[in-house]
């Protein structure tokens, strides 16, 4: 058994951590490394681990998402140091020699319709998105997850000519705490799970 986690960690994980809807600060380069290094090692569907992420930090890059952006998203998306584009790669499955090695998984996929491709690459992307999250956290960031953008618009500017398709972003930086709300309510154990 491994030990549990101290109370102070669960916090900024989990209990105290909040979305964000302004941050402040600057991230560095070394810091996205460092969040790639925790997030990989998040599991996913035979190891597939379609995640793609486009880190858009520079104003140019800022400038060729914002036309993709919601109303409501735009100004708190362009002020943040980093935002993550989170997409799924369709042809995931090419990498399974490299990712999953002990027996060949890549028949597995490669001949299912689009459709059920796409369904395996965003579950599992969405699983990755979440670690992205919980990695930002421990290493002292904070985070805004959304979705409220044109992934249509987001693939022509980041993935044009790729078989990436844009699913999440995420704001990074310092979360300013006046830009939270009051901490919405969470269903209780009884229901939301059962035990059989």
């Amino acid at each position: 058994m491994h030990q549990a986690l101290s109370d102070p960690a669960l916090d900024q994980l989990f209990r105290t951590a909040r979305t964000y809807n302004a941050f402040t600060g600057e991230v560095g380069d070394e810091t996205l490394h460092q969040l790639y290094e925790l997030m990989k090692f998040g599991p996913t569907e035979a190891n597939t681990t379609p995640a793609r992420i486009v880190f858009v930090k520079s104003e140019a890059a800022k400038a060729r998402l914002g036309p993709a952006l919601s109303e409501g998203n735009h100004k708190k998306t362009m002020a943040a140091p980093v935002v993550a584009i989170v997409g799924y790669d369709m042809r995931f499955y090419d990498k399974l020699p490299v990712l999953f090695p002990h027996t060949d998984a890549k028949p597995w996929f490669e001949h299912r319709e689009e459709a059920n491709l796409a369904w395996v690459a965003m579950r599992s992307a969405s699983l990755q998105t979440a670690y992205l999250i919980l990695a930002a956290r421990a290493l002292g960031l904070d985070a805004g997850p959304m979705s409220g953008f044109d992934n249509a618009k987001v693939d022509e500017a980041f993935f044009a000519g790729t078989s990436i398709r844009s699913n999440v972003l995420v704001n990074l930086g310092v979360g300013d705490p006046a830009s939270i709300f009051p901490r919405s309510p969470r269903l209780s154990f009884d229901e939301a799970c059962r035990i059989e």
